[in-house]
């Protein structure tokens, strides 16, 4: 069998098998397209290649690849090490070749986070006078709102909103939903979405998504980032969408939420993955210590 089918075969065993969420599938799938466009380079499939050839096609990736980091380096090995499992499962190989490989040590990085003001100031810079300026206002308003992820806010669909009790139903990742409250004002910003906006980009009626595109599909994750983008760079704010999820729980710790609150809100199955959020500057801490320390 090709490597062509070996991957697709992968793909529905990640999806049937496994039942593993959509965007897992993907991107487990693009990391063996992927190993396998490097293995041609070599004239092997990627079911031929050594501990060696994948050694070599994580340094290329790293090399040719302006910004790829240790943390989406460790993913893609990850998903190395799965798909020849899959293979010796399979009986198309009798060894993994990716098992012996380590993997990196993700550095920690703190996330990047807006102030209030910034995030006002980003909020406000959106043009509403058109359809798509106006879903853009409640798009971003509602994933600062939620502090959603942006895989989540595409996966939105009309059926996820409950503006009467002002919550949204999220599904994250492994497929687990969530309830959560939603602000005054993004709430506020969907109503004139849903009255002036959706109505004007929806091409078939039985469309179920929440955020449509101009031409009346779902709104892409490459859309929105390229929407923020765009904004971010017009307003000359150094931010990524993601930047609103971290900013979310920032503010709310710093507000006087409890970390397991927001590790509710947030989705985390790990309290540690929030923990990132209680990182407190240099002069906040010299503040605190000459407040309420006896000799401070």
């Amino acid at each position: 069998m090709t490597s062509g089918g070996l991957i697709e075969r992968y793909r529905d065993y990640l999806s049937v098998e496994l039942r593993l969420s959509r965007q897992t599938v993907a991107t487990y799938s693009h990391a063996c397209e992927s190993a396998d466009s490097f293995a041609e380079s070599l004239g092997v499939g990627i079911q031929e290649m050594s501990t060696h050839d994948l050694i070599e096609y994580l340094i290329d990736r790293q090399t040719t690849e302006n910004g790829i980091d240790q943390r989406t380096i460790a993913k893609i090995l990850s998903a190395l090490r799965s798909f020849y499992q899959f293979l010796v499962l399979e009986g198309v190989r009798e060894d993994n070749p990716a098992v012996t490989i380590e993997s990196p040590r993700p550095q920690v990085r703190l996330p990047g986070v807006l102030s209030i003001e910034s995030v006002e100031r980003l909020l406000e810079g959106v043009d509403t006078d058109s359809p798509g300026g106006i879903r853009d206002r409640a798009l971003f308003e509602l994933i600062y709102s939620c502090g959603l992820r942006i895989s989540e806010a595409v996966e939105l669909n009309l059926q996820s909103l409950f503006l009467p009790e002002r919550l949204l139903l999220v599904r994250g990742k492994g497929d687990k939903e969530r309830l959560i409250p939603v602000g005054a004002q993004a709430v506020e910003r969907i109503e004139r979405y849903l009255e002036d906006g959706r109505p004007h980009l929806t091409r078939i009626r039985s469309e179920r998504a929440l955020f449509l595109n101009r031409r009346g599909g779902r709104l892409s994750r490459k859309g929105m980032w390229k929407r923020f983008h765009e904004l971010s760079q017009s307003l000359g704010i150094n931010a990524k969408v993601h930047t609103l999820r971290h900013s979310f729980a920032t503010h709310l710790l710093e507000g006087g939420a409890d970390l397991r609150s927001v590790q509710e809100l947030m989705g985390h199955a790990d309290i540690g993955t929030t923990q990132i959020y209680t990182h407190i500057d240099t002069e906040d801490l010299k503040t605190y210590h000459q407040r309420f320390h006896p000799r401070g």
